[in-house]
């Protein structure tokens, strides 16, 4: 697989992860709030352009080369595909809950991620708004995770079509049927449970950290109960509104919404 059909598929899944999460944010939505769209989708648009030109398909070439070289834990094993794609997916998941977690507790991290918290209106949009600094600031540890688990090409699309589809949902405005939400809560970071984690209180912004599985919060003590029925207040402490995309570019040079020295 070139580097360029890897763009492709990869594109043609964040689509399709759009187009079911903004569905099911219409068809049930929570608490109707909008507001934040043009800056998020201009920081996204920031991100498009500085990663496409940093890393347009390196995880591409990363597993690739992994292969070619018999790096990894599933190259060394020559472990079977439906093997190596849960472990990919898994491992992958992991590593992205551990950065995630880590983004909390590092100033510097924070600094960038707060980006992301600013946001008071939470929505699907809301799982594209991103400083360039933190993705950028990633791609050492994601590439790195890569190899080390010698992740296959096909491995690392799915799980980023995945990845996909559970950010962009998890961000969403959406209110679940109670008996549902609970029984997917079990395994998967519904609304709900990430909407706690957007909220302005501090004690609850440091909980779910997963993204695809919600099982890492369970097993590592940052898993924090929620259903659509409470009403959470969004954002970031300290910032009343969200920012604009000129002052969410600036933001990393401030610290809000966290006690750190």
């Amino acid at each position: 697989m070139t580097e360029n059909e890897f763009n492709v598929l990869r594109s043609a899944g964040f689509v399709l992860a759009a187009a079911v999460a903004v569905g099911l944010q219409r068809w049930r939505p929570h608490a109707h709030i909008r507001g934040s769209l043009p800056s998020n989708v201009g920081l996204w648009a920031v991100n498009l352009v500085v990663l496409g030109v940093v890393c347009g398909g390196c995880a591409c070439v990363a597993a690739r080369w992994a292969a070619t070289a018999r790096m990894g834990l599933i190259n060394v094993t020559s472990a079977p595909f439906w093997i190596a794609l849960p472990v990919t997916i898994l491992t992958l998941d992991f590593v992205s809950y551990c950065w995630h977690r880590a983004n909390h507790r590092i100033r510097a991290l924070w600094r960038f991620h707060q980006v992301h918290h600013s946001d008071a209106a939470f929505s699907v949009s809301t799982g594209v708004r991103f400083h360039p600094g933190e993705l950028f600031l990633s791609l050492p540890l994601r590439l790195a995770a890569i190899v080390a688990v010698g992740a296959p090409i096909v491995g690392v699309i799915v799980f980023e079509i995945v990845f996909s589809m559970a950010n962009l949902i998890e961000h969403g405005d959406i209110d679940l049927p109670l008996a549902l939400e609970q029984r997917l809560a079990l395994i998967s970071i519904t609304p709900a449970l990430h909407r706690r984690h957007h909220s302005r209180v501090r004690g609850e912004l440091d909980n779910n950290f997963g993204t695809i599985f919600s099982f890492w919060d369970r097993l590592l003590g940052t898993f924090l109960d929620n259903s659509s029925a409470a009403s959470v207040d969004t954002g970031l402490p300290g910032i009343a509104e969200t920012p604009g995309l000129r002052a969410a570019l600036v933001l990393p040079r401030r610290v809000f919404g966290r006690p750190i020295p």
